[in-house]
């Protein structure tokens, strides 16, 4: 291939890249695939015989860019999933471009991801030591890191070499969450041997945040079991309602009993550069980990998740191994990525991360966020001004809890029904998108705000399609 047939393909992608993103708020916001494009897909035959990029480049715009998730639309609500940030879109161009292993050495992209993770420690308050984070596919990842050094430290503690010993005949870790800590950390404590039966579901109070009386009492049951407890899962937003626990009061106990506070902030923690709402997240800086997703509030194109840990010693110490074939004399008083996580070869997503934040900046990224939740309380108010609607939490962040609740009597069996099947019908009818979840026993609807382009408008077009759907099941 030429240099100047690659420029003429890349021309032609960046073309579609531009006509699709233009084109979103004008389509439906999802819509199922039909069967005939659907097994275009899933029965492509495997080629003996390469083809030209053009024809490439025809297919992509034919068979995969007409049928997106979704989440590029501002009508989209579901899940916690983000609109691409335009410089990071074109940024990960250039980084496929480079194509490095970004575990180590002296190249751009190893810099470049240290000043990005400083960048979005600072962005949220968060303390950054060097050396003291990395970027990784997602706060699942992010989350096993963290964990990782959590348990590493609880067994040093107790005197035990888990990475040499493993865990068999030490007595079990505890670790403490909420009925709406994320899944994530169930899979952590399975995958890293701790077992989901030694994580203890602690109660919150009525404003969703984890209840320290009761944090405390579960501590002490464990410990005059023989057990030992160690780690604390907060959320700086949970999934469900958007709630951010109250740190300050957790970092207290956990300084005072010896355990490791680590915050999910996958979605939340971002939403700290709100002034409106900044105030919620006092203590956040006191944790001993945090695990964020640049792809998730700031935009970033996916995958893009953050590890951020106070003594980056604790990473070090239960990831370093270097053998002889990787040593690297100029590595410096840091070493490599690699020590401080799971991935050897590692994937440039320091750019995409770095365009973001700069393309933006501090003010533009909290004044994005700022519009989000200002659009999020005005989504609770239309709901509670609705007879027909109820909500279900309060609007702490940018997500909004609530269910559709048609006048007239109706049994909580059948609400739950209606409310269970409304996100699918809302979806088919392609000018809306959110999504459901079960809060307190009752299946609730939830609508996540994250794209600055949504207006006023599509939240109203957003509960007009709730209740059009609601008349269609009830009807």
């Amino acid at each position: 291939m030429t240099s100047d047939d690659f420029r003429a393909a890349a021309h032609t992608a960046a073309d579609l890249a531009a006509d699709h993103l233009a084109g979103l708020a004008a389509g439906p916001v999802w819509q199922p695939m039909d069967d005939a494009a659907r097994r275009t897909l899933l029965d492509a035959p495997l080629p003996a015989a390469g083809r030209p990029l053009d024809e490439l480049l025809a297919s992509v715009g034919r068979d995969v860019l007409p049928y997106p998730m979704g989440n590029g639309h501002p009508r989209f609500f579901g899940w916690v999933n983000s609109a691409p940030a335009p410089a990071g879109v074109l940024a990960t161009l250039a980084a496929a471009a480079m194509n490095p292993s970004s575990a180590g050495g002296d190249h751009a992209d190893v810099h470049l991801e240290r000043a990005v993770v400083r960048w979005i420690a600072e962005l949220v308050g968060f303390p950054h030591p060097p050396g003291g984070g990395l970027l990784t596919s997602g706060t699942s990842m992010a989350t096993i890191v963290c964990l990782s050094a959590a348990r590493n430290r609880a067994a040093r503690d107790a005197g035990w070499d888990v990475r040499e010993d493993g865990l068999a005949g030490m007595p079990p870790l505890v670790g403490y969450v909420t009925g709406e800590t994320h899944s994530c950390v169930r899979k952590a404590a399975e995958l890293l041997g701790l077992g989901s039966k030694h994580l203890r579901v602690v109660a919150t109070g009525p404003d969703g945040r984890l209840d320290p009386a009761e944090l405390r009492a579960a501590i002490a049951r464990d410990r005059a079991a023989g057990l030992l407890p160690f780690l604390v899962v907060a959320s700086a937003g949970t999934v469900g309602t958007g709630a951010v626990d109250a740190f300050d009061p957790l970092a207290d106990l956990c300084a005072e009993e010896r355990l490791w506070l680590h915050v999910d902030g996958a979605y939340g923690a971002f939403g700290v550069l709100d002034p409106e709402i900044a105030h919620r997240y006092a203590g956040l800086a006191r944790a001993d980990s945090l695990a964020l997703d640049p792809h998730k509030w700031l935009g970033v194109p996916v995958d893009c998740g953050c590890a951020l840990v106070r003594d980056p010693a604790e990473l070090r110490a239960a990831f370093s191994l270097v053998p002889s074939y990787l040593r690297d004399e100029a590595a410096g008083e840091l070493g490599w990525f690699s020590e401080y996580g799971t991935e050897q070869t590692r994937p440039f997503r320091a750019l995409k991360v770095w365009a973001t934040i700069a393309h933006r900046g501090r003010d533009g990224l909290a004044a994005d966020i700022a519009r989000t939740t200002a659009l999020a309380r005005r989504l609770g108010e239309l709901i509670t001004a609705d007879p027909e609607l109820e909500l279900l939490a309060e609007v702490q962040t940018s997500i909004v809890a609530f269910r559709l609740r048609p006048s007239g009597p109706t049994g909580d069996e059948a609400l739950d029904a209606l409310n269970r099947e409304l996100p699918a019908a809302v979806q088919r009818r392609g000018l809306a998108f959110l999504t459901g979840a079960r809060l307190d026993g009752r299946e609730i609807l939830r609508a996540c705000l994250l794209n600055p382009a949504t207006t006023e408008e599509d939240l109203a077009v957003l509960l007009a399609e709730v209740k059009a759907a609601g008349a269609e099941h009830t009807g």
